[in-house]
């Protein structure tokens, strides 16, 4: 049951307990209607229970060779050449065209 029908329930109930007169001795209709708005409740307690339950998750562990295949380390080595990134000197070495 969703909570969309839990919802009708509880609506219909209400209706039947309180805005239909009850004119039979042997049918009570109020009981009836208090009866299907627990439904109600109950349909939306256990739609929400059931959406909501956590569920058990098998973790599967990686063997140790495995990970060290993958494991990614910082390296520590330096360029055996370093590259000059310094810009040039404006106006030493080059012609400024106009």
């Amino acid at each position: 049951m969703r909570i969309g029908a839990g919802i009708a329930l509880i609506v219909i109930g209400a209706v039947i307990a309180f805005a239909v007169r009850d004119t039979s001795d042997t049918f009570n209709l109020t009981a009836l209607g208090i009866i299907i708005m627990l439904g109600g409740a109950a349909g939306i307690w256990l739609s929400y229970h059931l959406a909501n339950r956590r569920t058990h998750v098998d973790r599967e562990v990686m063997d140790v060779d495995v990970e060290r295949q993958y494991r990614t380390e910082a390296t520590s080595r330096v360029a055996e050449d370093p590259i000059d990134v310094t810009p040039p000197q404006r106006g030493v070495g080059h012609r400024h065209h106009r």
